[in-house]
């Protein structure tokens, strides 16, 4: 009650669009808008509910209500969260509403993430199943796909039945999310090393239809905790540098594509010179193997050539496996 009250105290003015979450604590935050509406110490508000029972109680306290319909752009969203990690990245869903409460959230200029101090973890996953929203139609075949993402290797993929607002299996009928869909429960005996990166893996399966990691959406998180309470707020992320940019997308691109026994094209410029580095360092520490590359340039050759990648020329190798170069 307290970080629900303080985050509307804190963060709600008149005027303002606001997104209103889902749960136990999210519960308190929408009673003190309401309270801050009656008493006419806030007006010109409205409000995007996250679930059919945050519509309801916000109906029963007369807030005014709209959608992302009307209202794309929003001033803050208010929510809990199931676990919260050092980076402020979240594990939401527990109480089933995870996609209307990301589609909401995404388009808040402000996230204020309410807790108690409970749900701080050093590393999302074992403290709370992370719930992944999938389509009913061949639910079997897209929980195994889950299951079997590198980034989920580890996890027992379970699927929720009986009520969508609990987790713990309470029913004989699989749950029904408010949008009509499944959630399968991911298990993490260990910490998810890379949030970001199951993040994308899990949104790039088919039938999946969202997940229940908030990775940078985070603008501050209240915490109630035993010596009261205190608030954590997001550090700003330094905009990276053009070469910062390219060196990533060049390192990507050998990680990704090119594979031990490859005829490498090494392009020519300024984003192919990391493509160079990368897979001279690759060779270097063995990861990759029986590389030969053909460069496209005389600059290209000599970085080459100082990297000792092995060169050769398309008069003995006319076929490529991969060619990497800028635009």
């Amino acid at each position: 009650k307290m970080v629900g009250y303080k985050s509307v105290d804190d963060y709600v003015e008149s005027g303002m669009v606001v997104g209103l979450g889902t749960g136990s604590t999210a519960y308190y935050a929408v009673e003190r808008l309401g309270q801050k509406l009656k008493s006419g110490e806030l007006k010109d508000i409205v409000a995007i509910p996250t679930s059919v029972r945050t519509k309801e109680q916000a109906e029963s306290l007369d807030i005014p209500l709209v959608t992302l319909d009307t209202h794309s752009k929003l001033d803050v969203a208010i929510d809990g969260a199931d676990e919260v990690d050092p980076d402020l990245n979240l594990v939401k869903g527990g109480g089933g509403a995870l996609l209307r409460e990301k589609m909401v959230e995404v388009c808040a200029d402000k996230f204020i993430v309410i807790v108690d101090e409970s749900k701080l973890c050093e590393g999302l996953g074992p403290g709370f199943p992370l719930p992944v929203e999938i389509t009913p139609f061949c639910h079997e075949h897209t929980l195994r796909t889950v299951a079997a993402l590198p980034s989920c290797a580890g996890s027992e993929a379970i699927l929720r039945m009986g009520s969508s607002s609990s987790n713990v299996n309470d029913g004989d009928e699989i749950a029904v999310t408010d949008n009509g869909n499944y959630i399968v429960d991911l298990h993490f005996k260990e910490p998810i090393s890379d949030a970001p990166t199951m993040a994308k893996e899990l949104k790039n399966t088919v039938g999946v239809v969202d997940h229940g990691l908030f990775c940078d959406m985070t603008t501050a998180v209240i915490i109630a905790g035993s010596d009261g309470i205190s608030v954590k707020e997001a550090e700003a992320k330094a905009p990276l540098s053009q070469d910062e940019l390219k060196k990533m997308v060049g390192y990507k691109s050998v990680d990704d594509y090119v594979e031990s026994g490859m005829v490498v094209g090494l392009g020519t410029g300024s984003t192919a010179y990391y493509a160079v580095e990368r897979l001279g360092q690759k060779l270097k520490s063995g990861e990759l193997k029986d590389i030969v590359a053909i460069p496209t340039s005389v600059r290209t050759k000599e970085q080459a050539e100082s990297l000792d990648i092995p060169l050769v020329t398309l008069d003995t190798h006319s076929k490529l496996d991969v060619a990497i170069d800028g635009a």
